[in-house]
């Protein structure tokens, strides 16, 4: 069974969902994430914690997601293939469902050579793909990967991520297709800046029907320097950003606010498309701003499910 999550519950209901990213710190600090939680609470259906992102260690995101639960939000736990083999694995979708954690996004992770232990052992025992299906054998049959039984209900609401730029372009859709198969439930993408592109692979979706056997968020990174936006153009893998976009804000009096109307203008465009069904803010280092976004955007008041 699934988990009857908040997010499944909006999702399923036909609401247009909003999720928010929450950075786990380089610490241990719970107040750290109990102040995030505070201050987004209002603001989106369900929290994602990164699981050590860009391969940088920082407060694991099963426990972060712990301390969103007690608060009484909806944590969307990140899980990596890259850290642990598959006995670490699943031994951590127990662990969530011990704490009512019930979202799980599942990734490949990001290289070791881009973070700051780059001679770290990589494991990628199993990927993504296998990842999905084998937290739905775990929900669906009550088994390990191994066959053995799970002493006791899994419930899970499963998510992947997909990045609708990446080459070759004409891929992506299949690729999306093997992870729905597998038994995602939703899909979080990449960022969109290049909305025309983005509608297309939309449409390749919905002609194939995935839409209808997916929820798909749409992913947001607001653009606060015009360095962030050649930075993300230039060295992150997979985001496209227009270079009309770039030369708005190298010409804006208030590089921020133009960032901000840009996003606003994107999530307007990404919620006439057929077959998306939500936005996904990653606000990295700037969650502060999520609020203003989804206010600004007619987002709120979100739905009480």
């Amino acid at each position: 069974m699934k988990a009857g999550t908040n997010l499944e519950r909006v999702l399923e209901a036909g609401q247009f969902a909003v999720t928010a990213e929450i950075g786990p710190p380089k610490g241990g600090s719970a107040k750290v994430i109990a102040s995030k939680g505070e201050m987004l609470a209002h603001a989106a259906d369900a929290f994602n914690v990164t699981d050590n992102q860009t391969a940088v260690v920082r407060m694991c995101s099963l426990s972060a997601c712990g301390i969103l639960k007690q608060l009484g939000l909806d944590p969307v736990m990140q899980m990596l293939c890259r850290d642990k083999n598959r006995i670490g694995l699943q031994s951590d979708v127990l662990g969530a469902v011990a704490l009512g954690i019930g979202n799980l996004l599942c990734l490949t992770g990001d290289h070791v050579k881009f973070g700051n232990h780059p001679s770290s052992k990589i494991v990628f025992d199993i990927d993504s793909v296998q990842l999905i299906a084998a937290v739905k054998m775990m929900r669906d049959e009550g088994l390990f990967i191994s066959g053995e039984e799970i002493a006791g209900p899994t419930p899970m609401f499963i998510g992947a991520v997909e990045n609708p730029y990446a080459d070759p372009f004409e891929f992506r859709t299949t690729r999306l297709a093997k992870k729905v198969k597998a038994g995602a439930d939703f899909i979080q993408t990449q960022a969109i800046f290049d909305v025309g592109k983005f509608a297309r692979w939309m449409k390749e979706i919905c002609d194939r029907g995935l839409d209808e056997q997916v929820h798909i968020l749409a992913g947001i990174i607001p653009v606060k320097a015009v360095g962030m936006a050649r930075y993300m153009r230039d060295y992150v893998s997979g985001v496209e950003i227009p270079d009309e976009m770039i030369q708005r804000l190298e010409g804006a009096k208030d590089v921020q606010e133009e960032g901000i109307q840009i996003i606003l203008e994107i999530i307007e465009e990404v919620k006439l498309i057929p077959g998306v069904h939500g936005v996904h803010i990653q606000a990295v280092g700037w969650e502060k701003i999520v609020p203003e976004i989804v206010e600004r955007a007619g987002l709120l008041p979100r739905p009480m499910m």
